[in-house]
């Protein structure tokens, strides 16, 4: 699973959306150097971060604070919600209906027996999305907010080592797509496959602190 992630302040633009829409870019250097070192963290009861999502907007893309996990009558699901299986996605197409990408500039997962932290990126300060599926959820404070859960398969052979799943990324060229096609298997199906040629590029290594 995936339960943690950064964002770098000196991130490159690499691998986010196939337009680099500047005020995009611009938010999230903005947000990443006000939160410079904070690990992205499960939205929660105690941990009330928003996260910044980018989601389609009038036929653009924007920049949204986001609740990562969702939430069901103004509290935090009581199922597991941080994470969505592709596989599920793929049985059930129409869970697809809202997305958007998660920026990041790498995960985080603990290697077992060694309970080892492992950092995964796709190289110094590079910028990427991964996938999410969103819906809109109410506060406990009754505010309605957008609700994400990072959408999750399994990893790669060169990565499996450390954890048996990964999420799936989202690479520029299918950026515009993921955020605005309608939401069939095609899709998802569509999405595996960019994500494992972008995956082949992710690599591996212990993490200098505890995320």
């Amino acid at each position: 699973m995936c339960a943690s992630y950064g964002l770098d302040p000196r991130f490159t633009d690499a691998e986010l959306l196939a337009e680099a829409d500047a005020d995009v870019l611009e938010g999230l250097r903005v947000w990443a150097q006000q939160n410079d070192g904070e690990t992205l963290r499960p939205t929660g009861k105690n941990l009330r971060n928003l996260n910044p999502l980018v989601v389609p907007a009038n036929g653009q893309v924007t920049l949204e604070p986001a609740w990562w996990g969702f939430l069901v009558d103004g509290q935090p699901a009581k199922f597991p919600s941080i994470n969505t299986r592709s596989e599920r996605l793929q049985d059930r197409p129409a869970k697809l209906r809202t997305r958007a990408i998660i920026p990041t500039t790498g995960w985080y997962e603990m290697r077992k027996p060694e309970r080892v932290w492992h950092e995964f990126t796709l190289g110094a300060g590079a910028l990427f999305g991964m996938a999410a599926v969103t819906q809109r959820g109410r506060t406990p404070e009754g505010e309605w907010v957008t609700c994400y859960s990072v959408v999750m398969a399994p990893a790669p052979e060169h990565l499996a080592d450390v954890h048996d799943r990964m999420p799936v990324l989202i690479p520029a060229s299918l950026s515009h797509d993921w955020l605005t096609a309608d939401p069939d298997r095609e899709l998802i199906d569509e999405a595996l496959i960019a994500s494992a040629e972008l995956a082949a590029r992710i690599s591996t290594a212990p993490a200098s602190s505890r995320p």
